[in-house]
């Protein structure tokens, strides 16, 4: 019997660090992370991994770190795609709050002259022209899409399937690979000119819109008082999964894309910050030697995927060509199971 076909992409959001509970950093962000990108390149390139580096403002602006995706870029062993933080990313308009920390919140002039900024200096100091686009801190907006694809792009991947939180919310999006409404970027629409392409997200069992159902009234008061939702976790029973090594385990993360794989998803799509390529300057990852832990976790689980499935590992440009190529008209690329 033949193997299942599936694309693999891998997006880093290449970027400053700071801790994350502190204020959002403007001027002098230190980006020492972006030392550790040779190594990771050599490693994606050790499992045949095209990676996607989406680059934000301050990496840019960097000597070193620009100098380096530029070598990625010339070799074309990755794609430099672009990577709004609105707090670094000139124009300032005063102090970044937490609410406008996510593009989605800003006014649309802000937004347009941000991202002019940022291509401009990815185009001018990485030598290359972004096609690929995603929000800091997650969220987009149809009005966003639409300027995306007004400047040349032609995918995006600021949605975060499954979640919400009091500034944005992506509840309802198509969790595969879908043309954007420029009305509605959850909804699909006819435009074919800019792709979403969302990271992998969902459940440990093949009913999304149920498990999604249940997760969310359990999300609540009264049944919060009881932690259902940590008991559901550790029984195994309902575990809301990301496909990310900074915040999964392989084995979650294997599950959640045999879970994928079952609903005949055309792509397996993994993240993570650059960031977290260095101990202790986020907050999220708290491990030692979180460079060596994400690595593992990144091989266990392309080695497994490899076993089941006839993996082609692309950036997320390439991705949206192949799956361009499909026969669809007004859907998810693929059919969505519920």
């Amino acid at each position: 019997m033949p193997k299942q076909d599936v694309l693999f992409i891998l997006t880093v959001d290449t970027e400053e660090e700071w801790q994350w509970d502190n204020e959002f950093p403007q001027g002098h962000c230190s980006v020492k992370n972006v030392e550790r990108l040779p190594e990771f390149q050599r490693f994606c390139e050790s499992l045949g991994i095209r990676p996607t580096y989406f680059v934000d403002y301050a990496v840019a602006n960097d000597q070193y770190g620009s100098a380096i995706l530029k070598e990625f870029a010339e070799k074309n062993v990755a794609e430099i795609g672009a990577h709004l933080h609105p707090w670094c990313n000139p124009p300032y308009f005063g102090k970044t709050s937490e609410a406008e920390s996510h593009v989605i919140n800003l006014p649309y002039e802000q937004v347009e002259q941000k991202l002019d900024s940022l291509t401009s200096i990815i185009v001018n100091n990485i030598g290359v022209k972004p096609l690929s686009f995603r929000s800091g801190r997650w969220g987009v907006n149809a009005k966003t899409l639409k300027m995306l694809a007004s400047r040349g792009y032609t995918v995006d991947s600021s949605v975060y399937p499954f979640y919400q939180n009091d500034f944005f919310s992506c509840l309802g999006a198509p969790e595969t690979p879908y043309w954007p409404s420029f009305e509605d970027a959850l909804s699909i629409g006819a435009q074919r000119s800019l792709m979403e392409i969302p990271i992998t997200a969902g459940f440990n069992v093949k009913n999304f819109s149920v498990a999604n159902a249940i997760h969310n009234t359990l999300s609540k008061a009264p049944f919060t008082w009881f932690k259902s939702i940590g008991l559901l976790w550790h029984t195994g029973l309902l575990k809301k999964l990301y496909l990310s090594p900074e915040l999964t385990g392989d084995k979650d993360m294997l599950s959640l894309a045999h879970t994928f794989m079952s609903r005949n998803s055309p792509v397996i799509h993994m993240y993570l910050h650059s960031s977290t390529l260095l101990d202790g300057v986020t907050g999220l990852m708290n491990v030692e030697n979180a460079f060596s832990v994400i690595c593992e976790r990144i091989a266990n689980v392309v080695n497994a995927l490899r076993k089941v499935y006839n993996v082609r590992f692309c950036t997320i440009s390439e991705a949206k060509l192949l799956l361009s190529n499909q026969p669809l008209q007004s859907g998810p690329l693929t059919s969505k199971q519920d």
